[in-house]
């Protein structure tokens, strides 16, 4: 008789997968991966980056001036630094004008050579050696034209893109932190202090600011500071109403009240914990906000009331186009590089918005839910 047991009944062994860790996401890489996700928003701040950084260098990209020298053995860099004509065979202990065809006859041969930028133009330079009545089209010289004072146009077009987008920022700052402030305040103390609060905010925000700005800036002469601190005194108070709503909803939530009993002070519950989890609305706010300051200066400056000439802006060109209706290129430039701009911001903001929305979690995680 058989020992041996059928195989029904033996018994298999089968060896499990090793439970391998997963690495836990923090809140703002997964919100960065969310957003990075959404193309149309990730593509439209990498293009936004990069503009504001080429414009940032613009003074080695647009300049009348060269950008190295080398004249009679001796280097130069009249970029960083002022030279008479005298030290380039000129006749007068003047500024040096680059432009001149005697100067750049003495900097251009006998063995000397001069590197220009690749726009060999200076937003406030007026060529006045130019053979072409002002305004003049687009030109290999002038790659989009120059305005009715001969300056060229997408010099600019590039400093004044610089102009708005350094102002935007400043105020989307002074507009977070005093929003922020103001709506904190109101909504973590609540009672007398958000009924006061709420009162000043609406007497304030009844104000009509464009015409406010218009009467100031007719009043006093304009500068960026008193721009800046016009622009401000209205720009925080839509930011105000959300953080108010994100600390009355967040002070009466648990780990508030836990933090209390563990006896820390107002101060260390707002900073360290209310703060914090009342982000989202602040953080969504800063693309919509910029976008509000490019055109309240933009306004400004197409009635003739922001920033002093001959500082440039994308307002001042579109005034100029208007004023030079046959001069296309003008306006073309101005109401492009501002609608492209505004909407770059805009996209930033839509996916900004979806990628804190809690109900997309898992759109940057191929669709998981």
């Amino acid at each position: 008789m058989s020992s041996s047991t059928p195989a029904s009944n033996s018994t298999a062994w089968t060896a499990k997968p090793a439970l391998v860790p997963v690495a836990s996401i923090s809140p703002w890489r997964r919100t960065w991966l969310r957003f990075k996700s959404q193309r149309l928003g990730y593509w439209s701040l990498v293009i936004f980056v990069s503009l504001f950084a080429i414009s940032l260098i613009g003074e080695v990209l647009c300049n009348d001036k060269p950008l190295v020298v080398r004249y009679q053995g001796h280097y130069y860099f009249p970029i960083a630094k002022e030279y008479p004509e005298t030290q380039f065979g000129g006749d007068f202990p003047a500024k040096t004008n680059y432009l001149d065809p005697y100067i750049r006859s003495h900097i251009e041969s006998n063995g000397n050579f001069a590197i220009y930028p690749p726009n060999h133009n200076y937003y406030d330079t007026i060529d006045y050696f130019a053979v072409r009545p002002f305004p003049a089209p687009p030109s290999a010289s002038n790659w989009l034209g120059t305005d009715q004072f001969g300056r060229d146009v997408l010099s600019r077009l590039l400093y004044g893109f610089r102009v708005s987008v350094l102002m935007a920022l400043a105020l989307t700052i002074s507009g977070v932190f005093f929003g922020v402030l103001s709506g904190a305040l109101q909504g973590f103390y609540g009672g007398k202090t958000d009924l006061i609060g709420q009162r000043l905010v609406e007497i304030w925000s009844s104000m009509p600011d464009l015409y406010l700005l218009i009467i100031f800036a007719s009043i006093f002469e304009p500068t960026l500071w008193l721009l800046f601190i016009l622009l401000s005194m209205f720009g925080w108070l839509v930011l105000s109403d959300y953080v108010r709503a994100e600390f009355l909803r967040n002070r009466s939530l648990d780990y508030v009240k836990a933090a209390r009993t563990m006896g820390l002070s107002n101060w260390q519950i707002i900073w360290r914990h209310v703060l914090p989890n009342s982000l989202t609305p602040v953080i969504t706010f800063l693309p919509f906000r910029m976008s509000a300051a490019i055109l309240s200066l933009t306004s400004l400056d197409f009635l003739g009331l922001g920033v002093p000439p001959p500082t440039p802006s994308l307002g001042e060109l579109l005034q100029e186009g208007k004023n030079n209706l046959d001069a296309w290129w003008i306006s073309v430039s101005a109401f492009a590089a501002l609608v492209v701009t505004l909407l770059l911001l805009t996209f930033m903001g839509d996916a900004l918005r979806n990628a804190l929305d809690t109900r997309n979690r898992g759109s940057a995680f191929g669709g998981a839910k």
